[in-house]
């Protein structure tokens, strides 16, 4: 994964380059929440990074810009010093192109993560159109900027976020852009346990339950969230075999085939993975469209 940049400007805000150099993940830095979207800019496709992270100094914001060839092309980055003064905005050029950039945290409200649930927006505005606006504040937000919609909808479609626990793990996630917002839960009692298992649960029901997990630290099911098939895959490995203070990954992968869904709900064998019932054929199946993935970066604290 990208770790989240240091590369800050001697104001608060800078516009880097590629060669611009990232450091490793800290147990300072694991505190954020990356957020990818697909969007449109003058026409051509891009894909429009957030990373929202907190640490000792208190909230950071990282805003990155890439090609349709995965070419980092700009970033812009908001020291925590300028989360004081909890609005601003920046203009970059791109390619001739200039690109406004827009926040305003103004009452923005975090929970216990690095990212704000609500009283906030960002804005990335090209060419008068509101390219990518998250937050609640929309109105203040199109107000603010005088920009239009855009007619290509931006498409969330990957987050990358660290949770901490010791026995259970909570987290939100949306899986598509219309579903609704569910809770995440993951269970796993690896210490002391002579057969640790591991369950995940959806708005409290068990939806996958993994037993033997020595034999089975690493592996993929299919489950059902919002009619939507979802592909799970876990590696435990160092949860149970590595460091006290470890991390086990989890991903959550949206937009299978509805016939590989229906395969895997006719043939699955194994009675000690226990994937959330399949009650629909394939032809019933939904499809959620461009895919979403979410990654979980789960540590244990002791």
């Amino acid at each position: 994964m990208r770790d989240f940049p240091s590369c800050f400007g001697e104001n608060g805000v800078q516009v880097a380059d590629a060669s611009c150099s990232s450091v490793s993940v800290s147990r300072a830095s694991q505190n954020m929440v990356t957020c990818t979207y697909q969007c449109k800019l003058v026409g051509k496709s891009c894909l429009i990074t957030i990373t929202w992270s907190k640490n000792l100094m208190g909230h950071c914001l990282s805003v990155e810009i890439e090609n349709s060839s995965h070419q980092f092309v700009c970033r812009l980055d908001v020291k925590p010093s300028l989360f004081s003064k909890r609005k601003g905005s920046k203009c970059l050029e791109l390619n001739s192109v200039k690109i406004d950039m827009y926040w305003d945290l103004t009452l923005a409200k975090f929970g216990s993560g690095p990212e704000p649930v609500e009283g906030f927006y960002l804005g990335v505005v090209c060419n008068g159109e509101m390219v990518l606006l998250i937050g609640d504040l929309r109105k203040d937000a199109f107000k603010k900027t005088n920009a239009t919609p855009s007619l290509s909808k931006a498409k969330f479609i990957s987050k990358r976020e660290h949770i901490f626990g010791k026995k259970v793990y909570i987290t939100k996630a949306q899986f598509s852009d219309n579903g609704h917002t569910h809770d995440l839960t993951i269970e796993c009692d690896s210490i002391g346990a002579v057969d640790p298992c591991l369950v995940i649960r959806v708005d409290g029901k068990a939806v996958m339950q993994v037993k033997h997990l020595k034999w089975k630290f690493r592996g993929n099911c299919t489950i059902l969230v919002d009619e939507y098939p979802v592909e799970v895959f876990w590696d435990v490995h160092d949860w149970l075999f590595g460091a006290a203070f470890a991390n086990a990954v989890f991903m959550f992968q949206t937009c299978l085939a509805a016939e590989k869904m229906w395969m895997k709900c006719q043939t699955f064998f194994d009675p000690s993975i226990e994937p959330w019932p399949c009650s629909r054929s394939f032809g019933e199946a939904k499809s959620p469209g461009p895919g979403f993935s979410l990654t979980l970066y789960a540590w244990k604290n002791e």
